[in-house]
């Protein structure tokens, strides 16, 4: 009855925050965080939904940095929302410069496309590119977009801006939000148990164990690292929206895990240690 890993029109998601709060609902779902790429902006309106909906709404954020060259995402939970939002706006005009990028190469490819028009707040990524070339009939669908074009090492990727997984742990942290590791077997850019230790050196609070990337075998190895290294142990479904594929996978429905409400204790008691 737990999610903490969900995301709306304000980043990737195809589901407004109203839609995903109604959806969660449908669900079963009790407690959902918003964790949109780079952005706080759709917390107000989910807020207000789970208010209404008797849903407890966990503010956070899913932090885009990089390691050894290649992404790695961070999770962050209970953020001050005044302290995190003005190092935020550049992260925001990165992701707008990246999307930018991509559009460019795309068009010295012979592919010219437009991307729908966003209001102010909301972070432009791959899965709106590559619904723009689909709109434009390059490509039948997207994750054909990812496979010929945007996934890593094709010809229209374009990498983040050089902003250190480091560097958003600190952020975070000095932002008051816990720093959470997010799908560590997504990671391409080094072995996951040398990465996780400088990551906890550098701060990291936890991992995120339960995720549809995850194999068993894996997340019981996270959460023995969990254990060795004292770190919260998280989860959610990586929520987008229904049935969108995302890049090579499809990602499952609301609530696939079926967390228990007593993970979320250990997070409000990290939060409140930062406050």
């Amino acid at each position: 009855m737990l999610e903490l890993h969900c995301h709306t029109t304000f980043s990737d998601g195809t589901l407004t925050p109203t839609q995903l709060l109604d959806a969660a609902a449908e669900a079963g779902v009790k407690a959902i965080a918003i964790t949109d790429h780079d952005t706080l902006s759709g917390w107000a309106e989910a807020i207000a939904a789970g208010e209404a909906l008797g849903i407890d709404v966990v503010p956070g954020v899913e932090l885009s940095t990089v390691w050894n060259e290649r992404s790695l995402h961070i999770l962050g939970f209970y953020p001050d929302h005044m302290r995190l939002l003005p190092p935020l706006t550049e992260r925001l005009a990165g992701r707008k410069r990246r999307a930018q990028g991509m559009i460019d190469a795309l068009a010295e490819l012979g592919y010219p496309i437009q991307l729908a028009e966003r209001g102010e707040g909301m972070a432009p990524g791959r899965p709106h590119v590559a619904s723009a070339m689909v709109a434009a009939g390059y490509v039948s669908t997207s994750q054909e977009a990812f496979e010929r074009f945007l996934g890593e090492g094709k010809p229209a990727y374009v990498q983040y801006d050089k902003f250190s997984a480091l560097d958003g742990i600190r952020l975070l942290r000095q932002s008051g939000a816990v720093p959470v590791w997010a799908h560590p077997y997504l990671f391409r850019g080094g072995e996951i148990g040398a990465v996780l230790e400088t990551l906890v050196d550098a701060g990291l609070m936890g991992i995120e164990v339960y995720h549809p990337g995850h194999s068993p075998h894996q997340m019981a190895k996270l959460k023995a690292w969990c254990d060795h290294y004292g770190l919260i142990v998280t989860g959610g479904s990586d929520y987008h929206g229904p049935s969108l594929a995302l890049g090579d996978r499809t990602l499952p429905r609301l609530n696939s895990f079926r967390l228990p409400l007593d993970l979320l204790e250990p997070l409000q008691a990290a939060a409140r240690s930062l406050a």
